[in-house]
């Protein structure tokens, strides 16, 4: 059986700017009526992001077989170069030369306080790149636009492919009853704690009863790890303690790339989630959400120090 994943997502690029000043200085509520305001930032990196590059990366550096679904615009030269340095195999990624690429541009300033901008670009195409919903031992759909989320839930359903939905930042798309379809074909979900409480308040189920219906559903909890919900039980997954607290960006998409890894090695749910915990804490002491590089020796010490089983 093929061990590829396919990873349908976002593939974006996040320009990350800080003001060395505080926005509540400049943002004067007496005059929010003619805001025009101007921002002097001497800092500036532009990230790989976008949640199916991030979960390629991080399943790469497992020793998986990522394969990245996404549409991208004409440039993103630079990420398919980056990804083919990696070894990800960019065949579905669809290539749409008069569109922008996803991007975020996000400004902080002294107090972490940020302002964004986020232009879909190709993203908005994401439903018309179909692929051979069959090439993968798994899948997961993960945060893109609502069409693409909901044309690949349909298809991998279709396919009898099965698959994790991820809902992610892609929440306030959905309405309850859209989630209930959804739940319905997805064979497992991945939510932080946050997006647990509120799909539960959506939907009118709670994690135990949407359990029920799939094979497992798995709540991250940051620090305090992640519970398993699956086969009628409900586990708790111990954290694994990080090096340092840098950054969370990317953490979640981390953790599902160590629990898709497991899925395709055919590990149990509990330590696929237990792989999917370590990879969320050596992302989280790391700046940005590519810029990790452990190796599998690294990882394997980690899952050993931390759970005592084997890689």
């Amino acid at each position: 059986m093929s061990h590829a994943v396919l990873i349908c997502g976002s593939v974006a690029f996040d320009t990350i700017a800080v003001f060395d000043g505080r926005f509540r200085e400049h943002i004067l509520p007496d005059r929010i009526h003619a805001l025009s305001v101007s921002f002097l930032v001497p800092q500036m990196r532009r990230e790989f992001g976008g949640c199916a590059g991030n979960i390629a990366y991080n399943l790469k550096l497992l020793g998986g077989s990522p394969l990245p679904v996404a549409t991208i615009g004409g440039d993103a030269e630079d990420y398919l170069k980056r990804f083919e340095h990696f070894g990800i195999d960019t065949r579905h990624i669809q290539v749409l030369p008069d569109m922008f690429t996803a991007q975020c541009f996000i400004t902080s300033d002294l107090d972490d306080n940020q302002i964004s901008a986020f232009h879909p670009g190709a993203m908005e195409r994401s439903a018309d790149n179909h692929v051979a919903e069959h090439q993968g031992a798994w899948a997961i759909v993960a945060p893109d636009s609502k069409a693409g989320m909901m044309a690949h839930v349909e298809r991998f359903a279709a396919a009898g492919t099965p698959f994790i939905f991820d809902l992610g930042q892609a929440m306030p798309l959905f309405d309850g009853t859209e989630l209930r379809d959804i739940f319905d074909k997805a064979s497992a979900l991945a939510f932080n704690d946050y997006e647990a409480s509120v799909v539960e308040q959506r939907t009118g189920m709670t994690i135990d009863e949407i359990a029920q219906q799939m094979q497992a559903v798995i709540v991250t909890r940051g620090a305090e790890g992640a519970t398993l919900y699956t086969a009628g039980q409900k586990i708790d997954i111990d954290p694994v303690k990080p090096d340092a607290v840098v950054d969370p960006t990317g953490c979640g998409d981390a953790h599902r790339a160590g629990l898709l890894f497991g899925l395709t090695e055919g590990w149990s749910w509990e330590k696929s989630c237990m792989l999917g915990n370590v990879m969320g804490a050596i992302k989280i002491a790391h700046r940005g959400p590519q810029n990790h590089s452990p190796n599998r020796d690294q990882i394997a010490q980690l899952m050993q120090q931390s759970f005592g089983i084997g890689f």
